[in-house]
This record gives structure tokens, C-alpha cells and sequence, in this order.
């Protein structure tokens, strides 16, 4: 995105660094703004930032988006550019943030004050790694997740084997599922403690009255969608054998062959003292072969933007930013409901092993039921390159969901993730890795070190 006060040039997503530059200079525009909603995205930010340093350009580079942060930002990439390289934390704090770049008069100031601020953050990423302790992979593995095996009764066979596919799903099944919370995020509206969650904000003094009228305004179009089945919303479920050898998760046929293998990471950072929770991996929630147990892994990929496109070109042409940006957070809502709906759908019926849940909505979001839903890019498994796996059984391309070249999902309105349903599974952060397990997971996976760090550069306790 580029521009200057009044003119703002997107070049949408997944756009070529040779094409953003050359735009720039074509436009001769005042700012050049990246954006990244997956990690794989912050390697190509600093490649922009090494190829706008290499070519010569002098103007600011703004860094936003899901996957960023302001340390990435000043220890990844600012360092490539000399010129102004500002992380901007939401939306709503760029046109502060271009004002002081383009005010000739402030700059100076404001990027002495950036260039210092970063400085100092530099200095406490590097020295945070150097006191950070850490267990070597053998260590961690032996103080694994510890479950009797022999005492979990044997899971439930799901009564889906393969594939099954939800196509035109019905969205109005979903409405009751909509977490608004995130909603309100995507406008800035936070209301103050305790008036932070949906409905309470309503009665929230300062952003109350224009949360009820975003509020409405989507109920509004929430009505028109489903009626004239403007979006559409398709899904995928697989189910299948498994079991846990080390870190990793064997998928099997109705024969018993092995058809792919899930490949886990483990905690590593050391806990303190007093902390004697287990050093965890997704793999430590499937029974180990050697157990003797059939156990069964799950697998999911939703999406409700299907359509979006053709809704937000209608928009684009009476230059309403406020109708697309309302269009894409409700195409989120849907397929983050879809995926909160039909998970629930897998408990109950599907996999069975949680019949007679009772839970409302509320308590859904809150995850208050049994089993987890981990997704590979996030905190449990941050190697985006495990959803190649997860594509090849679920075959989601057939229902339209597909991976981009940087494996981020396509609409960008979809959710999937991996299915575990033992009681003990949690959701947990895998936190920074060492260089042990990182060349012991490239082994694994059979791919050069370079390439896997490549792709957990935002995971590594040490500079690669």
C-alpha cells in the first residue's frame, strides 16, 4: 500500500517486491506500507527492506499486520533499510504515523526518537536470548506430557473415515456461534474494563452508542447475505487412525499404513523452578504406538468467503471503504462460527466422544469443552508448511479452499486446523527453539536447515 494524505494504492495480496518498487517509483509515492498476516510474510518484508536500501529509495517504510510486532521490526527489519522503517500497530494509528513522517518540520525529531526507541529494543531481544535458558530436545522429550496410556479407554472410532465434505453450508446455523468480540476489534471499538466484551460494550460510556450502530448495521447485512446467499460457505472434515512415535504423528489407512506423517515441535525455554508442567508437543496427545491403543487424529478446513470478492467489488465502485471493511469482518465471524459450529458438530456426533456436552455459545469461545483445535502457523505447531500435510488428506481444494505459494489460505476468510480429543490436550505455545531441535526436525522432514528456519525465523532462540 502507498500513498500520501488523500491517495492510497492497493496492490492487494501477495504482491511481488519487484512490483511494489516499481510502483513506487512510478507513483512517486511519499510512503510504502507491507502488511503480513502469516509468518511466512516477515521473511519477504525484509527482503523488500534490503531490496529498497539496494536501489536507493529514501521513503518511509510503514510495517503493519497480524504476524508483525515491533521487535520483529526493529531487529529484522529496520536494520536493512537506513531510511525511516516504523512498525504501526493497528489501522487506526497510521495517519498519526504518516503525519509525523511527512511534517518536514517534526520528522527529524519523531525518527530520532523511533531509531533510539528501537535501539533499546534491539539491545534487551539480544540480551533476553543470551539469559534465556534452555533444555536440549533430549531433556525436553524426557520431561514430556506423561499420560497412562494403559488406563484411557479406547477412543471412539469416528463415524467419518476419510473425507466428508459441507458444501453451501447453511449460515444461518452459524449466526448463534458468532464470537462479535474480534468484530468489535476490526473498528477499534474497546470498551473500558468491564465493559470490554460483547454485549457489555453497548453500555460502555465512550464507544457504546457506536458500537450499537457498527452492531446494527451488521445485523443488517448479516440478513441480506443469508437470504440472498451472497457468501457461501463450504467446508471439510477427515478423521483418521493414528498414532504418536516421538515428537511425531503417524496417519494411517483402514490397513494400517502409514499415508503421512505429522511432524510435532517441543517446548524447549526452561521452566521455573517451581513450575513442574510438562515440556509439551501435539504429538504427547495421540497414543504412542508402542502403547498398543488405537487412537485417531481429526482434521478440518472451512471458509464462508466465498463471495466476498464480488461484494467488495460492488462496494469499490461507490468508493465505500466502510461497506468492505464491514463485508470482510463478517466473512471472518462466519468462518470463525463455522469452525466453533462444526467442531462442536465433530464432539457430539461425528468423532462422539463428548455426547452429552451442554454448552452455550459464551462458553464455546471460552473453550470450555474437551479436545482442541490447534492450527499449523500458530503457537502449538508454528511451521506454516505442515497445512501441505493437512491438504493432502483433507483434499480442501475440492470445496474451493486452497494454499497460497506462502501457505496462507485462500479466501482469506477460513479457518482450519488439526482435531485432538483427549482430555489432557491443551492449548500451549511452543515458545523460542533451539538449534538442536531445529536440525533435528529438518532431518525428520527431510528438508534442509535453512529452509525450516526460513520458515520458524519467528520462533528461533538464536539468530540464523
Amino acid at each position: 500500500m502507498f500513498g500520501y494524505f488523500q491517495r492510497v494504492i492497493d496492490l492487494g495480496v501477495m504482491t511481488p517486491c519487484e512490483k511494489i518498487l516499481q510502483t513506487a517509483m512510478e507513483e512517486n509515492a511519499d510512503i510504502i506500507g507491507l502488511s503480513g498476516l502469516i509468518t511466512p510474510s516477515l521473511d519477504e518484508m525484509i527482503y523488500v527492506a534490503k531490496e529498497m536500501e539496494r536501489t536507493g529509495f529514501k521513503v518511509p517504510l510503514l510495517i503493519g499486520g497480524a504476524t508483525t510486532s515491533k521487535t520483529h521490526t526493529a531487529v529484522k527489519i529496520a536494520p536493512q533499510y537506513k531510511s525511516p522503517t516504523v512498525h504501526v500497530l493497528d489501522a487506526s494509528k497510521s495517519v498519526v504515523v504518516c503525519s509525523q513522517l511527512l511534517d518536514e518540520e517534526n520528522r527529524e525529531d519523531y525518527m530520532e526518537e523511533v531509531t533510539e526507541d528501537y535501539a533499546e529494543i534491539r539491545t534487551d531481544h539480544y540480551n533476553s536470548l543470551k539469559d534465556r535458558k534452555y533444555l536440549s530436545i533430549e531433556k525436553a522429550r524426557e520431561k514430556k506430557l506423561n499420560i497412562d496410556w494403559s488406563a484411557y479407554p479406547p477412543a471412539p472410532e469416528p463415524s467419518v473415515i476419510g473425507v466428508k465434505r459441507f458444501e453451501n453450508y447453511d449460515l444461518s446455523r452459524l449466526v448463534p456461534y458468532i464470537d462479535w468480540k474480534p468484530f468489535f476489534d476490526v473498528w477499534q471499538l474497546r470498551g473500558k474494563y468491564p465493559n470490554r466484551g460483547y454485549p457489555k460494550i453497548f453500555k460502555d460510556k465512550t464507544v457504546g452508542p457506536e458500537a450499537k450502530r457498527v452492531y446494527n448495521d451488521a445485523q443488517n447485512l448479516l440478513k441480506t447475505i443469508i437470504t440472498t446467499n451472497k457468501l457461501q460457505a463450504h467446508g471439510v472434515v477427515a478423521f483418521f487412525p493414528a498414532n504418536s512415535v516421538g515428537d511425531d504423528i503417524e496417519v494411517y489407512n483402514e490397513n494400517g499404513e502409514v499415508i503421512e506423517v505429522l511432524r510435532g515441535l517441543r517446548q524447549q525455554a526452561e521452566k521455573e523452578a517451581l513450575d513442574k508442567s510438562p515440556y509439551l508437543c501435539l504429538s504427547d496427545f495421540v497414543a504412542p504406538k508402542s502403547s498398543g491403543k488405537k487412537d485417531y487424529i481429526g482434521m478440518f478446513a472451512v471458509t464462508a468467503g466465498h463471495g466476498v470478492d464480488k461484494m467488495c467489488k460492488v462496494y469499490e465502485e461507490k468508493y465505500d471503504d466502510y461497506g468492505i471493511i464491514m463485508v470482510k469482518a463478517l466473512a471472518d465471524r462466519l468462518a470463525e462460527a463455522f469452525a466453533e459450529e462444526l467442531h462442536e458438530r465433530v464432539r457430539k456426533e461425528i468423532w462422539g466422544y463428548s455426547r452429552e456436552e451442554l454448552l452455550e455459545a459464551n462458553d464455546l469461545h471460552k473453550i470450555k469443552y474437551q479436545g482442541i483445535r490447534p492450527a499449523p502457523g500458530y503457537p502449538s505447531q508454528p511451521d506454516h508448511t505442515e497445512k501441505d500435510i493437512m491438504w493432502r488428506l483433507l483434499k480442501a481444494d475440492k470445496v474451493g479452499i486452497t494454499l497460497t505459494e506462502s501457505l496462507a489460505m485462500f479466501p482469506a476468510a477460513s479457518v482450519s486446523g488439526l482435531y485432538f480429543a483427549h482430555p489432557k490436550s491443551e492449548y500451549f505455545a511452543t515458545g523460542k527453539l533451539q538449534k538442536d531441535q531445529i536440525v533435528d526436525y529438518s532431518a525428520r522432514k527431510s528438508v534442509d536447515v535453512s529452509v525450516t528456519e526460513k520458515w520458524l525465523s519467528s520462533a528461533l532462540a538464536y539468530d540464523s
